[in-house]
């Protein structure tokens, strides 16, 4: 359990990082390069009356999800090695 929330901590404050740890950086570094994509998507395509929050839109959505993403493949992989191992 402990792990599972030190790989949530990592991804909350670097995005697609945390599936790194948990050893998936194909995944982690696809969720790192569509948040900065989708980011700087929104950013173009919005006008500056806009607030941050919405300019950047596309990549929190993105954001949002890989930590969710890696929230549950951290838990069910630590889930299933406590079971085996006991």
């Amino acid at each position: 359990m402990r792990r599972t929330w030190l790989v949530l901590a990592v991804a909350v404050v670097l995005p697609g990082m945390g599936h790194v740890l948990i050893r998936m950086p194909v995944r982690g570094l696809m969720f790192a390069f569509y948040t900065v994509l989708l980011g700087a998507i929104t950013w173009q395509l919005t006008t500056p009356e806009i607030s941050l929050v919405g300019r950047l839109a596309g990549g929190l959505f993105v954001y949002a999800v890989s930590v969710l993403d890696v929230y549950t493949w951290a838990s069910r992989r630590f889930v299933r090695s406590n079971v085996v191992s006991s």
